[in-house]
């Protein structure tokens, strides 16, 4: 490191790509804070939480009753790709996006 310039781009790089799954820079470049503490293991478990309930729903014995409706596991919502007017994709999100959402107060 360079006295008085910082870390190199690279390996502020090769930090953020260590950091967890479940970290907050992490959920905020995924779409926000609701994605916070959501890593692989969090969706593989809603996914089979969400799988044993459709499958208890198709080999149950209900008789003549109707098979009872299970509610999905509640997942953070999935942001929507912003497109421009002109039919090109949105820029990609900057660690200055990042630091910006990071520092400001609900």
């Amino acid at each position: 490191m360079i006295a008085g310039r910082g870390p190199s781009p690279a390996l502020v790089n090769l930090l953020v790509q260590r950091l967890p799954d479940t970290s907050l820079t992490i959920a905020l470049a995924s779409g926000g804070r609701e994605h916070f503490g959501w890593g692989i293991d969090r969706h593989l478990k809603a996914d089979i939480f969400d799988a044993l309930n459709q499958n208890t729903r198709a080999t149950g014995q209900w008789g003549k009753g109707k098979a009872p409706k299970f509610q999905p596991w509640p997942r953070p919502k999935a942001s929507k790709k912003k497109e421009s007017s002109k039919g090109k994709p949105a820029r990609r999100v900057s660690v200055a996006d990042i630091y910006r959402k990071f520092t400001t107060r609900r």
